[in-house]
């Protein structure tokens, strides 16, 4: 709280020495790119322009309350750039900024949690500026009630340009085969490159032959919903890799299709090797070292600067295996009498060899279609489900369905056990009440999963006091449950454990991953664990999209009605 606001609370009596604690002011950062190179001023026509996004950032992670209300003034000093560059505001941010010769002042109101746009430049060299010269630009910002971290963007002229080669790979596969990498680059700057940093990327179903002793390796879930879904391997060359030359690996690694591929992709990308470029492609995960040969590049002495052309540094491969999953449905038995509440484990487990990951499209793989048995009501389910009419159509009230949708994230490992509890009442008794748990495409007019050749065993049954169960004996309290159907073995699956607890909807989730999910007419995302069950719990946490390399690709989730 601000010095003024205080007082005024004072003066009105309002703050006592016996009142509660008041809160901190919040904290916003200022960002941008650190370092920004540009093309030397030509001989003749325009100089070539480089954007440069200057970013706000609210840490506040409450989507819905966590954002800013007030008013904010931003200043940018370009003072330190006389003679090395011209600077102008571009479309994205400035329209309601006032330059006044090297300085520009601008006024904004409210800050949504998370990574916000605070102004694009455009940044020419200046007429008259030499190779090296360089520049700073200063942006500051202040508002009652907040503080503001500053930012400074360093500038300069000329550099090296890093350019990644596309390859000519065969993309039509069967597991087992295997291919050659040669990445192959060029510097098209003005300046050499002090040491490169080659990013090889790819999802589950691809592998390297070899891991290399001058590579580091991490797995992560890249926002597809399933851990281990992508591989990063960051590899370190040292010395000079000078202006116009060509580089190559002297002994290409091998990419290889696993017995778990079917649509994947590899990305390979090219930078200068130093601290900044290897925290964005680590983007804070934990790496750990190969062991194998050392991967070698040429080597020759020069100076360190930004890339001028940073996008084309990157290229990507998409890969189609000849391959299948097997997704079988699973159910449960329980028994109770009328009154009693019994819980539930349904869902399926992939039994491979293959995983499923959509990452171009973003789509969810499945879609677990589950039908109340008679007699009973939903009162607790996962946050992924959504209740729909008979007839699968759209469903205002969710509170006394017959049948729910629950819809896979846009990936399932090849060991997965998509699990979900669900919590019924017993209403009235009926002696081997069934309720059918599909599992199924997303589009329920065309059901077939296209990559299941075991279709048989996609549907299951959830059984409500059959002869075996509580009722017939007698049994009372909350009942029990007894998985049936397609997948062996107990909910709990093997190698991994999870569980959801809560009533009314609300629930917790452990076992290695999180899930996520909306009710009514969109569909919803979840998680799978690594191995064994994870059961998705109703209030899950939602799964953050993780790209690493700071936006090495993009996914663009479409949530049509299913």
């Amino acid at each position: 709280m601000g010095v003024l606001a205080s007082a005024g609370l004072l003066a009105a009596g309002m703050l006592t020495t016996a009142g509660p604690a008041q809160a901190a002011d919040p904290e916003f950062t200022l960002g941008g790119p650190a370092e920004t190179a540009l093309h030397p001023y030509p001989a003749t026509g325009s100089p070539q322009k480089a954007s440069l996004g200057l970013t706000v950032t609210n840490p506040s992670e409450d989507e819905e309350n966590g954002a800013f209300e007030g008013e904010y003034t931003v200043r940018f000093d370009f003072g330190k750039l006389a003679g090395v560059a011209d600077v102008a505001f571009g479309e994205d941010g400035g329209a309601d900024c006032e330059r006044t010769g090297t300085t520009a002042v601008c006024n904004d109101y409210g800050i949504r949690p998370g990574l916000s746009t605070l102004a694009e430049l455009e940044v020419t060299a200046a007429r008259g500026s030499e190779e090296g010269d360089s520049g700073t630009i200063e942006v500051t910002a202040e508002a009652e009630g907040a503080t503001f971290r500053p930012f400074t963007a360093h500038v300069s002229i000329g550099g090296p340009d890093l350019s990644m080669k596309p390859l000519p790979f065969r993309t039509e596969l069967k597991p087992g085969d295997t291919q050659p990498v040669p990445v192959t680059f060029t510097n098209n700057g003005t300046r050499a490159a002090r040491g490169v940093l080659l990013t090889l990327r790819h999802t589950r179903g691809l592998a390297f032959t070899e891991r290399y002793q001058n590579c580091e390796y991490s797995e992560d879930d890249g926002g597809m919903g399933s851990p281990g879904a992508w591989t990063t391997a960051l590899c370190a060359f040292p010395g000079s890799f000078e202006p116009g030359a060509t580089y190559t690996l002297a002994e290409p690694p091998v990419l290889r299709a696993t017995d778990r591929a079917f649509y994947d992709t590899l990305i390979f990308r090219i930078n200068e090797d130093d601290t900044d470029a290897r925290a964005a492609q680590r983007a804070g995960a934990h790496f750990s070292p190969g062991k194998g040969a050392t991967l070698s590049l040429g080597k020759a002495p020069a100076v360190r600067s930004a890339d001028l052309e940073p996008g084309d540094n990157q290229q990507e491969a998409d890969f189609r295996t000849t391959n299948t999953a097997d997704f079988a449905a699973y159910g449960s038995q329980a028994g109770g009498k009328a009154g009693d509440t019994v819980d539930v484990t349904l869902g399926f487990r992939n039994r491979g060899p293959a995983w499923i990951g959509y990452i171009r499209s973003g789509e969810d793989v499945a879609t677990v279609d589950f039908t109340v048995p008679d007699g009973s009501r939903v009162v607790s389910k996962p946050d992924i489900c959504r209740g729909v009419t008979k007839d699968g159509g759209y469903l205002e009230d969710q509170t006394n369905a017959r049948r729910y949708f629950c819809s896979t994230p846009m990936s399932v490992r090849e060991d997965a056990d998509f699990a979900l509890p669900f919590r019924l009442k017993i209403v009235t008794v009926e002696v081997g009440a069934i309720g059918a748990v599909v599992v199924r495409n997303t589009h329920l007019q065309a059901p077939a999963l296209p990559f299941d050749p075991v279709p048989a065993n996609n549907r299951a049954n959830v059984e409500l006091n059959g002869e075996d169960t509580g009722a017939a004996r007698g049994q009372s309290g909350s009942g029990g449950s007894t998985d049936t159907g397609g997948g062996s073995g107990s909910a709990g699956g093997s190698g991994g454990s999870g569980s959801a607890s809560g009533s009314g909807g609300s629930g917790s989730v452990s076992g290695g991953a999180s899930s996520s999910g909306t009710s009514g007419s969109g569909g919803s995302g979840g998680a799978l664990a690594s191995t064994g069950t994870v059961a998705l719990g109703a209030s899950a946490a939602a799964l953050a999209a993780l790209v690493a390399g700071g936006v090495l690709f993009t996914v663009s989730r479409r949530r049509a009605a299913r």
